[in-house]
């Protein structure tokens, strides 16, 4: 090998290193001025989240509800129900406030339609999840509105809160955190999560005439209106032939005297009493 080549290796390899430690300089000097320097309270914070990234509170998961905590001191400290009293009172101690109240949530199955209630307009052999057969005109039930009765919702309830009866799901209130992952699994959206203190629901969301409900489901809404006739709070409605119950006034009736007449007097016993 000749002078020349070496000298051509040489200045090759020189210009190479040389490269790389003025890039790493760069690197270097870069990583330092675009530096942004985490408050150690995120971290603390994200700990102590349940870590089950529901989404209830509003932001994409536990660490970004986290990281709007530390960022905006008008974020609520009180907005992770499946957190409960206790991460409440945690977060307080970390960011320094007052720790308040927090208000329990639970989630509501808005269906009371069970195998010995609804009819079936067909035989269902395909994969057993409500996700599956949804597509399939809408599930083997008469009723589309309604619980499709394989428990999506069961299987990613992480508490075990929700349990299968008779093909309907059915939420066990006192084991409720109210994380809505149930909420997200439903293809009917047939729950929803409520404040733990409502008095009765609307077990039903078939929107078709009652007629026509009442040869699919028994314990379907048909619209009656009795409901609104006799409940003394002014708190029913019929939308769409459904029933819809205003819990806001519902509640401040039931402030002052206990009243679950609508559910009395219903007809087809689609307005439940919420288990306590």
């Amino acid at each position: 090998m000749d002078s020349t080549t070496i000298n051509a290796i040489l200045i090759a390899v020189f210009s190479v290193t040389a490269l790389g430690a003025i890039l790493a300089i760069i690197l270097c000097v870069a990583s330092k001025l675009m530096h942004v320097q985490i408050d150690e309270r995120v971290e603390k914070l994200t700990a102590a989240m349940p870590g089950v990234n529901c989404g209830v509170c509003g932001y994409p998961g536990c660490s970004g509800y986290a990281v709007a905590l530390i960022a905006d001191a008008n974020v609520k400290a009180n907005l992770c129900t499946p957190g409960g009293a206790e991460l409440l009172t945690q977060i307080s101690t970390i960011l320094g406030v007052e720790a308040g109240s927090i208000e329990q949530k639970v989630a509501v199955v808005t269906c009371a339609g069970d195998q010995k209630a609804r009819q079936k307009k067909m035989d269902y052999f395909g994969i057993k999840t409500c996700e599956a057969a949804k597509p399939l005109f809408g599930g083997e039930n008469a009723c589309a509105y309604g619980c499709l009765g394989y428990g999506d919702c069961q299987k990613v309830c992480p508490c075990k809160a929700i349990c299968m009866e008779d093909g309907l799901a059915r939420i066990i209130k006192e084991l409720c955190n109210g994380c809505s992952l149930c909420v997200k699994s439903c293809p009917n959206k047939l729950i929803s999560i409520e404040d733990a203190g409502i008095s009765v629901f609307v077990a039903c969301k078939n929107i078709e005439k009652g007629a026509v409900v009442r040869k699919k489901c028994t314990f379907g809404c048909i619209g009656c209106t009795k409901c609104v006739k006799e409940c003394p709070g002014e708190a029913i409605v019929i939308e769409n032939n459904l029933a819809k119950i205003d819990h806001q006034k519902c509640k401040l009736f039931n402030d002052k005297q206990k009243c679950g007449k609508c559910a009395e007097v219903c007809i087809t016993k689609c307005i439940e009493l919420a288990r306590s």
